[in-house]
């Protein structure tokens, strides 16, 4: 009789582990960018283009994770979307520096393991994000940048292209108008830090990301951009460091930022959000609004951030008229929104 009833134990419990399976959440959030995003400044044809691609992006990186694939495939999955699309700032979409070629940023973090890699100013790979991936499980390294990062590349198999490939007509008139004003406010009062301070917020901003949870109960965070408009000297941002524009840890949250890198960098930003999660027990959305809007907001840092936990809870938090974002969880269905909820 002992051995009857173990052995229908055993038997109920392995049938129940592919329910069990199927039952695990999974969820995506993506972003593309925060800033001065109106309604009011959009044509509808402009606003629907936008909204197909981050639905093209949600939709295929929710996919992977439907099918049983890892966290990680699905971030670098929908950041490929993003990148291979001239609306947003990272990969083809990517915006001219002062000398009029485009320098790349990208980082990914795996939260089972809290490995990472990263690149910058990276001129001639097509998919930043998917390097990124290289320099974490290819290499003893996080981070690597320009030339060596392209050197790697090609010890990876990577192809280099050339810079033009990501030039763009609406880019190099942005360029344009940045380098006026920049010119303008320097011979005003001579102050390169002060012109560029004085610089639009929209040619400060721009990146893409993607945070996720698999059915393993893993967490992974991506981010790639451009940098910003007219930047100079090498002048690397938040994106590819990691604890300011991206941060993943099974133990609290994935966070993929964007905005004014020079805030993210200083006030460390993901991390902190993170950090909020696993030590003060707040929630990501708690947890994202203090640093979002009670730390970085007083002090000028303008931007936001997608968060995930490994609970499939999300938020997506920013300071600015408007976040390119969208989200998808096996509880939840598909969300796209560009502005505000009031707009």
């Amino acid at each position: 009789m002992k051995v009857k009833a173990l052995l229908i134990l055993m038997f109920t419990l392995a049938g129940s582990l592919p329910l069990q399976a199927a039952e695990s959440p999974i969820a995506i959030a993506i972003h593309g960018g925060a800033g001065t995003i109106e309604k009011s400044k959009m044509t509808p044809e402009r606003e629907k283009a936008y909204r197909d691609k981050l639905q093209e992006a949600l939709d295929k990186g929710y996919a992977v994770l439907d099918r049983g694939g890892s966290s990680l495939d699905a971030v670098v999955t929908a950041i490929n979307v993003l990148e291979n699309s001239p609306l947003f700032n990272a990969g083809k979409g990517a915006v001219y520096t002062y000398e009029g070629r485009h320098e790349l940023d990208a980082s990914i973090m795996d939260g089972k393991t809290r490995e990472a890699g990263a690149v910058a100013g990276v001129t001639r790979i097509e998919n930043p994000i998917n390097l990124a991936r290289m320099v974490m499980e290819n290499s003893p390294f996080v981070m690597l940048a320009g030339e060596g990062a392209e050197t790697f590349a090609q010890s990876q198999g990577v192809p280099l292209v050339d810079n033009k490939l990501f030039d763009s007509e609406q880019r190099f008139e942005q360029l344009q108008k940045a380098k006026e004003k920049l010119e303008k406010e320097q011979k005003r009062d001579k102050d390169y830090q002060a012109a560029v301070e004085r610089l639009p917020t929209p040619y400060k901003m721009g990146t893409v990301g993607a945070v996720a949870l698999d059915r393993q109960g893993n967490i992974a965070a991506g981010t790639s951009t451009g940098g910003m408009t007219a930047k100079r000297y090498g002048r690397i941002g938040d994106s590819p460091v990691i604890g300011a524009g991206t941060f993943a840890d099974n133990d609290s949250c994935a966070v993929s930022a964007t905005g004014h890198g020079e805030y993210f960098i200083r006030y460390n930003v993901a991390a902190d959000i993170c950090a909020r999660v696993e030590y003060q027990g707040k929630s990501v959305a708690e947890a994202a609004d203090e640093v979002i809007n009670k730390v970085l907001l007083p002090v000028g840092g303008t931007g936001g951030v997608i968060v995930l936990d490994a609970e499939g809870n999300m938020a997506l938090t920013f300071n600015t008229k408007g976040m390119y974002r969208a989200s998808r969880s096996s509880s939840q269905p598909a969300k796209i929104a560009i502005f505000r909820e009031s707009e």
